[in-house]
């Protein structure tokens, strides 16, 4: 191997065995913990695993129980495995970065430079030493795009389905992945021979193979937990309507229209009782309390729609650009969920002209637009001040600022052809 190679993931080793250690002693000795709360709630649902209970059980857990299951080694070895895991996770991921770059015709030492966006970067880094799962998302992700530039559809069709049983985001990418795999249509040719031409043999083995993965894991947990796996790791996540402060700018807007609204499971649990009771009334209060959470998917996914028939050539881009359209329309949105385009982003770092300097600028930007948010967060999370208004705001400006970066990328960004190389 590279000496280079070596001394990055060294590097990365290093980096995230301090943290690790830092972590350690600062929940022993401060008041602040260094721990992600998250990391309990899983530790708890995979403790009520090993003693043949339901995760569900754990108030807040809303993950498949296959993060549960990965995590009963915390119960049963040490505390600590899960975020040894996270990190290695990460590592992976930067392995995957370094075979995508080479696939995409990246030379060795930009693709080195670019993976370094990952594996030095403090914010993956602390996310996952913190406990929190996102880099498994990143690697499954990673492993489906190499897979799909591999040629090798059934192993991407099997870890893009288990994606998206792990969280519901990925399956933005099923239509630039769709697009990409069907054949274009021919005005020479009549209406039929161009939907044969569509849905061709690649085509229909990724689907069959992903959603059957999806569905027999889905049917599976449903047998075991019923109802509370369904609520709890996708209807939830639907109507959920979160009014703690986060980076989006819908939360004060749920949250002053909060009262009476109910819950996601109340929403759901309305729609259900009514469906079987016969009641419409029923139906339409737990629709309408809904209404709201679901309005506002409505640009999320026109501009994963538009984004998709841009760029439906270059698969990497038009996920990062799904993924980062996702996050910041999203009702929900925090500094981890930045884990899910970061990833991608050394894959698109090289196919920018935009120049240091002007990199450079947009990175401080967007680290400036969360300190500016992170001020009036911190005074009301921590001070009891009402600075509502001041944190909304402050995720209104950061919006613009991440609208602006994204047409600064796209404006800059010279699309490749999806790589079409065999690796039999």
């Amino acid at each position: 191997m590279d000496v280079r190679v070596c001394g990055m993931f060294s590097a990365a080793v290093l980096f995230r065995l301090v943290l690790l250690c830092v972590g350690v002693y600062q929940d022993q000795n401060l008041q602040l913990k260094y721990t992600d709360v998250d990391y309990h709630v899983f530790t708890d649902a995979s403790r009520f695993i090993t003693q043949g209970e339901s995760p569900y059980r754990r108030s807040t857990f809303r993950y498949t129980p296959v993060l549960a299951l990965m995590l009963t080694p915390n119960v049963l070895l040490t505390a600590h495995f899960g975020k040894l895991l996270f990190c290695g996770c990460d590592l992976l991921s930067g392995w995957l970065l370094l075979r995508l770059l080479a696939l995409r015709g990246t030379s060795r030492g930009s693709a080195l430079v670019c993976c370094g966006l990952w594996l030095l970067n403090p914010l993956p880094a602390g996310v996952s030493t913190r406990g929190n799962a996102e880099s498994v998302l990143a690697a499954l992700v990673l492993s489906t795009l190499l897979c799909l530039e591999c040629r090798r559809l059934a192993a991407a069709a099997l870890l893009f389905g288990l994606s998206v049983h792990m969280k519901i985001y990925p399956l933005t990418y099923a239509l630039p992945i769709a697009l990409s795999l069907a054949e274009a249509p021919s005005r020479e040719r009549g209406l039929v021979p161009n939907l044969v031409r569509l849905f061709n043999r690649d085509l229909l083995l990724f689907a069959a193979v992903s959603g059957s993965v999806f569905m027999a894991l889905n049917g599976t947990f449903y047998c075991i937990y019923g109802w509370d796996f369904l609520h709890e790791s996708y209807l939830y996540h639907v109507t959920r309507r979160d009014i703690r402060h986060n980076f989006s700018p819908y939360f004060y807007m749920l949250y002053l229209t909060a009262e009476g609204s109910g819950t996601g499971s109340g929403i759901w649990s309305g729609i259900w009782s009514g469906i079987w009771s016969g009641s419409w009334s029923g139906i339409w209060s737990g629709s309408w309390s809904g209404s709201l959470a679901l309005v506002l998917f409505v640009p999320q996914l026109l501009l994963v729609l538009l984004s998709s028939l841009a760029f439906r050539s270059d698969r990497p881009f038009c996920c990062f650009l799904h993924t980062a359209v996702f996050v910041s329309f999203n009702k929900v949105c925090t500094s981890q969920y930045f884990l899910w385009y970061l990833c991608l982003l050394p894959l698109v770092v090289p196919r920018l002209t935009l120049g240091r300097r002007r990199g450079l600028a947009l990175l401080l930007l967007w680290i400036v637009g969360q300190a500016l948010w992170l001020s009036p967060a911190y005074s009301l999370e921590f001070e009891g001040r009402n600075s509502f208004t001041l944190v909304w705001m402050a995720g209104l400006l950061f919006l613009l600022i991440n609208s602006f970066i994204l047409g600064q990328i796209i404006g800059h960004y010279r699309p490749i052809e999806a790589q079409r190389k065999k690796t039999d």
